[in-house]
């Protein structure tokens, strides 16, 4: 990768932007665990079961959001039980997947590469059911694949872990910064060859590395040691840093606040901020998995139906009893319609005896 400039390929931008930056990876996880850990409601025990069901290990909902995320992409497995009906829901890497459409560009088949090995899945079974559920993000200039948030915080990630590998570098040297050792003598003269590569191997020896930091220089007459990189304070890596950081929770809809990031007042308090990522990130992208599964799901099982139990979402309890407050207030409304408009499914007995009232 040429200075300037940060990794294109998704495998180099996983690595950069998610295994070794802090701020991507706690603003994925927090997303990606809050959509796995969000309640369901479903047509059928069964149903809420095989969503939650853990499969090779991994969190179907949580990996799907998290494959969403960073590559745009998520590719789910629908294997069948044996007995006409879905048993176990997998999560492929985006990554080995590519769609393989037909002639007039509808997807047909999935291609999963592992190594040199390549294991064609078709869309659709022979009854016509689906294989593979293919969720992906909008991207305007690609019919068939999606885009993730990865790409966009790219440079803010390079700026972030530039900035902490330079901070780490100024440690190591004392916090001194770099500087020229300038040759000085009365009559003009400069060094010789010999000289100047006698000094560059002292210099080589002596004082470069960490192990080497604080080490006092001793310099021989006419040289002079001059600093000439810019100070932090010149440069202000920690506001860049700062800003940085920042910009890529923006790109994965986070909150600075909750990543404990300095300088951003956006919300009054923790709870606010904690609110604004469900409703703004996490309902909206878990709402989006669920529909996604559900819909495939029917081909299986027509009356398939799942959602997120919002009202058991503990982050949203104040938003809840704020509605109920209100609807309770309305003296205009009866209660079988307070109860219609707060999703309460009113019983045998409630029910006759709001209507004999």
């Amino acid at each position: 990768m040429a200075i300037g400039e940060w990794p294109r390929s998704y495998e180099a931008q996983v690595r950069e932007g998610y295994c070794l930056n802090a701020i991507a990876q706690r603003a994925v996880r927090m997303v990606a665990e809050g959509v796995g850990s969000a309640p369901l409601t479903a047509s059928d025990p069964g149903l809420a079961a095989l969503v939650r069901a853990r499969s090779s290990g991994q969190v179907l909902t949580e990996t799907v959001a998290a494959h969403l995320l960073l590559h745009g992409n998520a590719y789910v497995q629908l294997l069948g039980d044996g007995l006409g009906g879905v048993g176990e829901l997998f999560a492929l890497r985006p990554e080995r997947v590519a769609v393989e459409a037909d002639a007039n560009g509808w997807p047909v088949a999935y291609r999963y590469r592992v190594a040199e090995r390549v294991v064609r899945i078709a869309a659709e079974d022979e009854g016509g059911r689906p294989q593979i559920v293919h969720l992906k993000g909008f991207h305007p200039l690609d019919d068939h694949y999606g885009l993730g948030c990865l790409g966009a915080a790219a440079g803010a990630i390079a700026i972030h872990n530039a900035a902490a590998k330079w901070n780490k570098a100024l440690l190591d040297n004392a916090a001194r910064p770099s500087g020229a050792l300038v040759h000085e003598s009365p009559d003009g003269s400069v060094l010789s060859s010999d000289q100047f590569e006698r000094l560059r191997e002292e210099m080589e020896a002596g004082f470069a590395g960490a192990a080497n930091a604080g080490r006092p220089m001793l310099l021989e007459g006419g040289l002079k040691w001059q600093a000439m990189s810019l100070t932090p304070a010149d440069m202000d890596f920690v506001g860049l840093k700062a800003a940085a950081a920042r910009e890529i929770a923006l790109a994965f809809g986070v909150p600075p606040m909750l990543l404990g990031l300095p300088g951003d007042n956006s919300y009054a308090n923790y709870r606010e901020a904690n609110r604004a990522v469900w409703r703004q990130t996490i309902l909206p992208l878990a709402g989006s998995v669920l529909a996604s599964l559900e819909q495939a799901l029917r081909g299986w099982d027509a009356g398939a139906a799942l959602a997120v139990d919002v009202d058991r979402i503990a982050a949203l309890a104040e938003d809840r009893e704020r509605l109920w407050a209100q609807v309770s207030a309305a003296d205009f409304l009866s209660d079988p319609e307070k109860r219609a408009m707060l999703g309460v499914v009113a019983t045998t007995d409630t029910a006759s005896s709001a209507g004999g009232r």
